[in-house]
């Protein structure tokens, strides 16, 4: 793994069919997919390696090094190797338990099943096992684990249509057709292996694992440096005290401590002595601080996994965190990258609403100005009586069946375009069931709307279309297929009926076909017009619908002229363009359609909430512009009040650089011209100053297609589009690939050093996902690599706003005040010595018994702190799903970062002044209440660390915000605990077994039964709680934070729920903008046409996915009887080259 070469670019690759003896010389890839992270023998060094990339962990093995010299060390060095070791372990456990996981589910995919003809016969080998050249043979609904060449299929023409839901979250299906040389071999799937294992665009497009660390994490290795830099500090101060006092007074216990005159130099007792300190002063940052972390952040996990309202009953489907190292950074993000299709969308069209001839069918709101008088039924109307209609199909508005009852022409009309202007094959299923097999969704929506309403498409053949029109079944003629392309936005079918009439039939987009309208559709065109705009400000996918009577002779010339065009070599496609322009004209409106590309439940909700928690949020797409921009409005991130949307669609970087430059002249011209002529966005870093975005007012959103972005993230360009797209409120990239997706993620996080998290379902989001600092998975309609891949994962995005605006901003408010309280304890804790320092002749003697110090934040302090760290919380979950607000002071950093450290330091400085000074001047010259003389060492002491475990247990009882049983349990039990231990360690029972290792015997006794002693106590804690009392008392009343005030609001208002200030969900009824969306590619019309996806039999047998099972040993014999013939087209030595362009 560590040695491995860089893989040189592979340009092609040398295949021999069925021959694993002849492939194996090229030493290409197997097929495991390995998504983990180590294996048994890398785990320990890489491990090791991530863990003592923590600053904390070296400098704790440094002080081990240092506890291990006898000269320097005044603690045992077991006080350190135990914690250390339990907390490598600890994470290394947890480290081993998700890579297992990454192993059981790699082994899931590599140990499905597969068919490869092995020796001449089929025998059954695990897809792990599969080579490159072996050939497969698929079944109906089979997984595929390999990059494939198709050979044959049962399909004609070597046809197969495949589903990539688990690629991209489509589940409209595909076409491929097998090479031409073999698509005879065989009536089965048969597929030849081209690309293995780490080979294949899946893994190829899924990028590496990476290290994940939390912006708490980088910044405790700042703040452990910085404290080690301290430390130094105090410790040379104390050396050079040590070194000066060795000099002046020392030479007084020369005598009496039996030094020879030679070992006596004060120089180097100093540098003994800032050792010393090293290890005394090391538990400013003991290491309990990273266990403590881990047990708090896997508590927050369990949250997570626990939390009922993150579970998707549909598919009974909790939510999972599937790291624990993360949780704080998910109340930090800034930037969300979400894919379209299965994460913000169901991927089901819905055939909502129509306008046919102007009137509007189908579910109107009831406020909606003129439509008032519509009777609006809860109940979906019954199709029953319509035995081939799909059951699933739902249409709440009676009055169009009750047209189509009545004969409305226009309907018929209407009704009968959409049952034959489509590229959608059917077929019946072996219970005789009318199956269609969709290309386009949009399509399958819109068919599927007039096989209810009585005009069933039933079949087709290259020349035929037959529909059966309430009860009748009617043949058209089929003459030309005008196919859809994405520059004509539409498509036609020109058919003869049964009376001999030849009709056109046309549907679109709206910009497009009512350019090509006869002006006497002037008044319809109008009311149509508006239809639309209603339509589009709902989020509906629209297409236009009309069609033309065409005269026979001039269809005939027309027709003559196609068929001559299609026989040029030069300017081919120019011409059939115009010819296609030429009959597309002096069209009839019939109307419009309204389909809804499903969003997932509560989307348009959640991407309003992160919004208000100045979340910005980028939709990646490979979706087409149009289909992209539609869903941008459905879900309210477009809106028709934006001042401008920007799309940049240039093919080159010349184009592309000169369209964001107009872009930003047109956001920030009125903003440079006020700057003095000084140009204000041309700064030599990519960082952008955040009060420049400020100065922009109003909303953009900026849109750009994959090939612009292709040009637009070359280095010279990136820039101006960071400038742009961060300034946006809405970004869409439309048309990308995986790679793309990534850069994007990349380009955010590196250049403006914001939290960023990308969320996806197919396996084209894994290197998005494994490239934001948090990567979430949404377990979708099919496939789990992105949840493979992912740090968390749930069935639905609308449960993203819970994981951030609860969880995320709890865990980063919980880790926050865990580690402003921890750091505070510790300096207040061992300060102390330092103090100390002064009146022991800096003799790295230790204030407090080694005992106190071992057991002080692993048994006194430990639980009151993971308590707070795990439990606490400043206002309620559905407070902080009502104020997103509540969400900004995460992405400011504002609850702990080095200002707020110093705070904490400054905090811990001044306690423990109090703590040693309060009880030094009480005891100085003091004596107790039986005249004898308290100002003993041990005295002392006992005072101070009972001084201080009542302060830090006052203090956390202050930091609380919300108080449970565990809080008063482990508060109040850990002061117990304290002075049960202490009782114990000082009794004589103990001290009679280990003399050595109790010392201060009876001490606990004589101490704390005298009043004096509990007044010191007492004052010490006043003394260092009150003014933290105080200024936080002022703090509240003088300058309350949002948090602040909400939470007196809960209290005041138990019982009243308090109104939410989500944005409400707005219709723009007064849109203007085309809402044309059409998911559908170019091709689909010739293919038609040329009947190469038809069956030359139509027998009632199975879909195009359920073929039919012929048997495998005359598939075999079939193989082995052509092998010589066909492959020998290939080479003469057999041999297949497949060239890659990468």
């Amino acid at each position: 793994m560590f040695c491995s070469k860089k893989k040189s670019l592979e340009v092609e690759r040398i295949v021999k069919a069925n021959d694993r003896e002849y492939n194996e010389k090229f030493q290409y890839a197997d097929n495991r997919i390995h998504t983990s992270k180590y294996n048994i023998l890398t785990f320990l060094p890489i491990n090791l390696f991530e863990q003592f990339q923590r600053v904390a962990n070296a400098y704790f093995l440094f002080l081990l090094i240092l506890q291990l010299i006898p000269e320097i060390s005044s603690l045992t060095w077991f006080t350190t190797i135990v914690p250390l070791v339990l907390v490598i372990t600890m994470t290394a456990v947890k480290d081993a338990t998700d890579d297992y996981f990454r192993h059981k589910s790699d082994n899931q995919v590599n140990n499905r099943l597969s068919e490869v003809l092995i020796d001449s016969k089929l025998q059954n080998e695990k897809w792990m096992n599969v080579k490159v050249g072996d050939i497969i043979k698929l079944e109906n609904n089979q997984f595929v684990a390999a990059d494939l060449l198709l050979l044959s299929s049962s399909e004609p023409h070597g046809l197969c249509y495949i589903e990539t839901a688990e690629l991209d979250g489509e589940t409209n299906l595909k076409v491929r057709h097998a090479l031409s040389v073999t698509s005879e071999l065989g009536a089965d799937f048969s597929r030849l292996a081209k690309f293995d294992g780490p080979d294949t665009k899946l893994m190829q497009n899924s990028g590496k694992t990476k290290f994940k660390r939390t912006s708490i994490d980088k910044l405790l290795n700042t703040l452990v440096l910085w404290i080690f830099g301290f430390l130094v500090c105090l410790g040379i101060i104390l050396a050079i005290g040590n070194s000066i006092w060795e000099n002046q007074v020392g030479d007084q216990f020369r005598t009496f401590l039996f030094w020879n005159e030679g070992e006596k130099n004060s120089v180097f007792s100093g540098f003994l002595t800032f050792w010393s300190y090293i290890i005394i002063l090391n538990t400013v940052v003991p290491i309990s601080l990273y266990v403590s972390m881990e047990v708090i952040r896997l508590g927050h996990s369990y949250f997570i996994n626990w939390d009922r309202k993150m579970y998707y009953s549909g598919k009974s489907t909790p939510a999972e965190a599937r790291t624990t190292t993360l949780n704080e950074e998910l109340g930090q993000i800034e930037y969300v990258f979400s894919d379209k299709t299965g994460t913000l969308t169901q991927n089901i069209m819905t055939f909502k609403k129509c306008s046919i001839n102007g009137k509007i069918y189908g579910e109107v709101p009831e406020d909606m100005g003129q439509k008032t008088d519509i009777p609006k039924k809860n109940e979906p109307m019954d199709f029953s009586v319509n035995l081939q209609a799909d059951r699933t199909f739902q249409f709440f508005d009676h009055r169009l069946m009750e047209s189509v009852k009545l004969g409305d022409s226009k309907v018929y009309e209407f009704l009968r375009l959409l049952a034959l202007c489509h590229t959608v094959m059917s077929e019946e299923n072996s219970a005789g069931q009318l199956i269609y097999q969709v290309q386009s969704p949009d399509e399958g929506a819109l068919v599927t709307a007039a096989r209810n309403f009585g005009f069933i498409f039933k079949s087709r053949t290259p020349d035929t279309i037959t529909v059966e029109e309430l009860g009748t079944l009617v043949t058209y003629q089929l003459l030309a297929f005008l196919d859809f392309n994405n520059i004509r936005k539409r498509m036609s079918v020109i058919v003869r009926n049964p009376e001999g009439q030849i009709k056109l039939y046309s549907k679109g987009a709206d910009t497009i076909l009512f350019e090509k309208l006869h002006p006497s559709n002037e008044d319809l065109l109008t009311l149509t017009t508006d239809h639309l705009s209603e339509f589009a400000g709902e989020g509906l996918r629209t297409l236009a619908i009309a069609y033309r009577d065409l005269d026979d002779n001039y269809f005939k010339e027309w027709h003559k002229m196609l068929e001559d065009a299609n026989t040029l070599k030069d300017e081919r496609d120019e011409r059939i363009a115009g010819l296609y322009e030429e009959i597309e004209r002096d069209l009839m409106l019939l109307g419009a359609t309204a389909v809804e590309d499903k969003l997932q439940e509560g989307v348009t909700e959640t991407i309003a909430s992160l919004s208000l928690a100045n979340i910005k949020i980028w939709v990646l797409t490979g979706d087409k512009q149009e289909t992209a921009i539609n869903i941008g409005y459905a879900c309210n991130m477009l809106t028709d009040d934006m001042n401008d949307v920007f799309i940049v669609a240039g093919n080159t970087a010349v184009e592309v650089r000169e369209e964001l430059r107009k872009a930003k002249e047109n956001l920030f011209g009125q903003n440079r011209s006020s700057s003095n002529g000084h140009v204000v966005f041309e700064k030599q870093q990519l960082e952008l100053d955040s009060v420049v975005e400020e100065t922009i007012t109003g909303d953009y959103a900026l849109i750009i297609n994959g090939h612009s972005l292709a040009h637009a993230l070359e280095s010279d360009v990136k820039n101006d589009l960071l400038e742009l797209a961060c300034m946006c409120k809405t970004v869409v990239c439309c048309r990308v690939t995986p790679l793309q997706k990534a850069q994007v993620v990349e380009l955010v996080r590196n250049y403006r050093n914001a939290v960023t998290l990308a969320i996806g379902d197919g396996a084209n989001d894994v290197s998005m996902i494994k490239s934001a600092h948090i990567g979430v998975g949404i377990s979708g309609q099919e496939g789990l690599q992105a949840v493979l891949a992912s740090d968390y994962s749930f069935a639905q995005f609308r449960y993203l706003q819970r994981l951030l605006l609860v969880h995320g901003r709890w865990s980063y408010f919980r880790m926050c005040k865990f580690l402003g309280y921890f750091f505070y304890k510790n300096f207040a804790f061992t300060l102390v010595h330092f103090w100390f320092g002064f009146f022991c002749g800096f003799s790295a003697q230790t204030v407090y018994d080694q005992w106190f110090i071992t057991l002080f934040n692993i048994v006194y302090t430990s639980l009151p702190v993971l308590a707070m760290g795990i439990f606490d919380q400043d206002v309620s979950d559905q407070n902080s799903m009502d104020y997103p607000q509540l969400y900004k002071p995460g992405q400011l950093n504002l609850l702990f970062n080095k200002h707020q450290f110093f705070i904490c330091m400054a905090h811990g400085i001044y306690t423990s002044l109090a703590l040693f000074f309060i009880p030094y001047g009480a005891f100085y010259n003091a004596a107790g209440e039986d005249g004898q003389h308290i100002a003993d060492y041990q005295s002392f002491a006992v005072t101070m660390a009972t001084s201080l475990v009542i302060v830090v247990s006052v203090q956390i009882a202050l930091d609380t915000s919300y108080w449970t049983v565990i809080n008063h349990v482990f508060i109040w039990g850990s002061v117990a605990t304290y002075f049960s231990i202490l009782f114990m360690m000082h009794s004589n029972g103990i001290f009679g077994i280990f003399p050595n290792q109790f010392p201060f015997v009876g001490n606990v006794r004589h101490s704390l039964t005298q009043k004096c002693i509990w007044l010191v106590i007492l004052l010490t804690t006043v003394a260092s709680v009150v003014p933290v009392v105080i200024v936080r008392f002022l703090k509240m009343d003088l300058c309350p934070t949002l948090s602040d005030q909400i939470r007196q609001r809960q209290k005041a208002q138990k019982k009243t729920r308090p109104l939410r200030s989500r944005r409400p969900q707005t219709r723009r009824s007064s849109s203007r903008r085309s809402g044309y969306a059409f998911a559908h590619q170019e091709g689909y019309g010739e293919l038609i046409t040329s009947g190469k996806n038809m069956r030359a039999k139509n027998p009632p047998l199975t879909s195009g996915l359920e073929k039919t099972l012929y048997n495998s040993t005359s598939w075999i014999e079939n193989f082995c009887k052509k092998t010589t013939d066909t492959v020998s087209c290939f080479s003469q030595d057999k041999t297949v080259k497949l060239y890659t362009y990468l």
